[in-house]
């Protein structure tokens, strides 16, 4: 047994509390029995137990759990709105009153329009307005994902007055550890810890425990803009402002963590060859739509390689045993374009990198590419040259002369798909589109062109011209 598996058996297996609350909800108990059981788990493995229950459970369910509980548990599931359109029309709207306004957003995206218009109507004034508010925002605006559930105090308040304030705004709002401080025309001007306050005495200023330097961002922000200078700060929330620097909302770790899933999958769907991401639920038509601008364009670029490769029938009617080797001088070429794409779209991220830090960035990756091409190309060198003098019968000589030209080959391609692989990012973010577009596809089929004329290329002036081996 190495050391890993003993220290994996010393680790004490944990609860599977999802598969307890399901038991416990199929035991027969009484409702009170059941309500006193289930307080005792987290709403996070609740919701998990919630999506492998019956639908007949689930409604025995929403009768014994209070309203709150129901949202806070909604707040972990997938797909909410697949369970919204089980709730009676009532029953539903209570559930949502106890949600954020950005949660009931996401909710409304997941029902039919026609549901969810009539159980916005249903709403409170407060809460239309505030969803309101978050749908005037684009998708890729900072905006659109706050949230309104915040505590503001006024800059004129004692300390005294603001703990009543906190006191006062904490049974409506759970995001409380962070409190915004705000002038009488609602203009963002600090923010406090809720610590401090409640350390702080009666005579004290309150002026000493507002920091005013508080980072902020503004509502018309763009997302991708903002994510790391918002991860910079590590703060549990961040304040969104409009232009006059009113508070509108906040953006919390939680809604960062979510926002940045987001991206990253975003970024994932480019870099796959996508124009969006995809899910189970899309028809075959819309999957269709995201997928056939790319290939269209990766075909027209499949037929220039592969006319490309035509212009070398001579070299290889002459010298047929090269061809052997072709695709994996291609796919390292893609490979290491994929890498240096990869680690360039992650080193643009920053917006303040200057011209000298790109051009190190490339020097650096070409560097690698070098370096690492250098080490394959010796292997290649030695294993290919053998491989053809044993088991393709040439002679030694000839079987090391073709294995050098591989070998150079892949050198080349290597070095040259990792300028291609960060200049290419590079380009697009100069001209202002997003580096991932510039996709894995994209690059391998650029790779491939490039690995293509540098290997039959090679080919043809040194074993054919210059050694005569055709």
């Amino acid at each position: 047994m190495d050391e890993r598996e003993l220290k994996t058996k010393q680790i004490p297996k944990k609860p599977d509390y999802d598969q307890e609350l399901i038991r416990i909800i199929r035991s027969g108990k009484s409702d009170e029995e059941l309500r006193d059981k289930i307080s005792d788990y987290h709403e996070n493995d609740l919701a998990e137990g919630l999506e492998q229950l019956t639908r007949e459970e689930r409604q025995r369910l929403y009768t014994i759990l209070d309203d709150e509980t129901i949202a806070e548990l909604f707040t972990y599931l997938e797909d909410v709105g697949l369970y919204i359109e089980e709730l009676e029309d009532k029953k539903a709207v209570d559930i949502l009153k106890y949600m954020d306004s950005d949660e009931i957003v996401d909710v409304f995206d997941e029902l039919e329009p026609g549901k969810a218009e009539h159980l916005f109507d249903l709403l409170d004034t407060e809460t239309k307005k505030d969803i309101e508010l978050l749908h005037s925002y684009a998708e890729d605006e900072i905006g659109s994902v706050m949230t309104t559930n915040f505590i503001a105090i006024l800059n004129t308040c004692t300390v005294r007055q603001a703990m009543k304030a906190l006191i006062k705004e904490a049974a409506d709002h759970d995001n409380i550890s962070t409190i915004y401080v705000v002038d009488r025309w609602k203009r963002f001007c600090g923010a406090m810890d809720l610590t401090d306050l409640i350390r702080a005495r009666e005579h004290d200023d309150l002026d000493s425990l507002v920091t005013t330097s508080y980072p902020y961002v503004y509502a018309k922000e763009q997302i991708d803009d903002c994510i790391e200078s918002i991860k910079d700060y590590s703060e549990d929330s961040i304040p969104v402002l409009n232009p006059h620097k009113k508070l509108l909302g906040v953006i919390t770790a939680q809604d960062l963590v979510e926002v940045v899933d987001r991206e990253m999958g975003e970024d994932y769907a480019k870099l796959a060859g996508l124009t969006a991401e995809e899910d189970l639920q899309e028809t075959l038509l819309e999957s269709m739509k995201k997928r056939v601008p790319w290939l269209v364009l990766l075909l027209f670029l499949g037929f220039i390689v592969s006319s490309v490769v035509g212009m070398f029938e001579t070299v290889v009617a002459k010298l047929t045993l090269v061809i052997c080797f072709q695709s994996m001088i291609l796919d390292m070429a893609g490979n290491v374009g994929t890498q240096s794409l990869a680690v360039t779209i992650r080193v643009l991220m920053d917006e303040d990198l200057t011209p000298g830090e790109k051009i190190h960035l490339v020097f650096k990756e070409m560097k690698v590419g070098f370096s690492n091409g250098m080490l394959l190309g010796s292997l290649s060198f030695i294993f290919i040259g053998l491989y053809i003098h044993f088991f393709k019968g040439q002679s030694l000589l000839m079987s090391f002369e073709i294995s050098i030209c591989i070998a150079v080959a892949l050198m080349l391609a290597m070095l040259i798909s990792s300028f291609t692989g960060t200049t290419i990012p590079m380009f697009f973010k100069k001209i202002n589109i997003d580096p991932a577009v510039a996709s894995g596809p994209l690059i391998t089929t650029i790779n491939d062109l490039v690995a293509v004329i540098t290997y039959y290329g090679l080919t043809w002036i040194f074993l054919i011209n210059f050694l005569h081996l055709g």
